[in-house]
């Protein structure tokens, strides 16, 4: 029993180094070597829907995040990452959603806040996208110098809302 969860733990960092390294198919070859089908953990099912995103697959990534948050619905980063997959399938209704289950569980999270910022921007809700950067940037100035690379603000930077926020010095 404990060689077996040796085992487990041991594949789990080799699939996690492997993402690292940005080679997801060797952490997919990695995780399937896990448990038989149908018996997957949280963390594999996460990690798996980490390397299906890394290369692209969105929807199957969703598929197993969407498993993953069910068995361990307190983990921000499982709702991170369905949010950015839901983003890239044009579903940022989802993304906004999957985002705001993550704030219901750690509330001051300026990642979770930046990126509700983002998604708010594409969907055309000003106020929201506003109310949301101005959260993460309350929680952690640093986001200050991502702003300009930011595709998803593209449609605010003419606002001079928008302008005064980000000009703001801390």
């Amino acid at each position: 029993m404990h060689s077996n969860r040796v085992r487990y733990q041991r594949l789990l960092r080799e699939a996690e180094g492997y993402l690292e390294l940005g080679l997801p198919h060797m952490a997919i070859e990695t995780l399937h070597k896990v448990d038989e089908p149908g018996t997957l953990k949280s963390k594999q099912l996460y990690l798996l829907g980490e390397a299906f995103r890394a290369q692209g697959r969105f929807q199957e990534a969703i598929e197993v995040l969407q498993a993953s948050v069910e068995k361990t619905p307190s983990k921000i980063d499982i709702y991170l990452a369905l949010g950015w997959c839901y983003k890239r399938t044009d579903r940022l209704d989802l993304a906004i959603e999957a985002l705001q289950k993550g704030l219901e569980i750690e509330p001051g999270q300026p990642i979770l806040h930046y990126n509700l910022a983002c998604y708010w921007s594409l969907a055309g809700s000003k106020d929201q996208a506003l109310q949301c950067l101005s959260e993460a940037l309350r929680r952690d100035p640093d986001y200050r110098e991502m702003i300009s690379d930011e595709h998803d603000f593209d449609s605010l930077r003419a606002d001079p809302d928008f302008q005064a926020l980000i000009s703001v010095t801390v």
